[in-house]
């Protein structure tokens, strides 16, 4: 699929989604501040398949050395730390006006900021001077051991409790089926507009590596 319908139709969604979000879903008891939610959970979501692709992409390029891969691992890597920082700072607004606090030391919070600081650091390790080969390598390590946080993440008010609700359990949950319908909707939307820029972006790193790949040939 072309890029530029991908982006068409992520438009039509997100837009699909945001009048779901204000005219659809009911206002739930704690009021309109709940609305936060259904932008809170796709980007939570999302980042999470970012880093998945990252960890997945790095295993191929170790077996294969093929920089393709590579750039599907960078692409990638950089959407999951966009998304997961749109997660922390709606998710911090959204507690602060639930709980009265910007921030909670709970093990889902935990755990998710430290996977930010190990992926905004892999981002780092990515803008440093090195060669392109030893780069790639080394970040195809560390994409793999940086994913170890993450079902620490998804699984963390499962395993040790959280002011968050088990990321699995939906029986018991107190939402209507018109708030169920409302966040499918913003994951399948944020979902175009993750592949649509995760597209973008590995077409802009492939052709970053030939201009690269030129200016060294005019060189020599």
């Amino acid at each position: 699929m072309k890029v530029s319908i991908l982006a068409i139709l992520a438009g039509i969604a997100l837009v699909a989604h945001q009048a779901m979000i204000w005219f659809y879903a009911p206002i739930a008891q704690s009021g309109p501040v709940q609305k936060i939610f259904y932008m809170h959970l796709p980007c939570s979501w999302w980042a999470l398949v970012s880093f998945f692709v990252v960890f997945v992409a790095s295993i191929l390029y170790l077996f294969s050395r093929d920089d393709r891969y590579d750039r599907v691992a960078a692409g990638a890597g950089e959407l999951g730390v966009l998304f997961a920082t749109m997660t922390l700072i709606s998710g911090s607004t959204w507690a602060r006006a639930e709980w009265g606090h910007w921030w909670l030391w709970d093990p889902k919070l935990t755990t998710a900021l430290i996977m930010w600081y190990v992926y905004a650091g892999y981002l780092v390790l990515r803008g440093t001077p090195m060669g392109r080969d030893r780069k790639a390598l080394v970040c195809a390590v560390l994409g793999i051991v940086a994913f170890l946080d993450v079902p620490l993440v998804f699984f963390a008010a499962k395993l040790w409790g959280s002011a968050h609700p088990d990321g699995l359990a939906r029986q018991g949950s107190g939402m209507e089926a018109r708030m169920w319908h409302t966040v499918f909707a913003g994951l399948f939307a944020f979902g175009l507009l993750w592949g649509a820029m995760l597209l973008t972006r590995i077409r802009q790193l492939g052709q970053k590596a030939r201009l690269e790949a030129m200016l060294v040939w005019d060189e020599e």
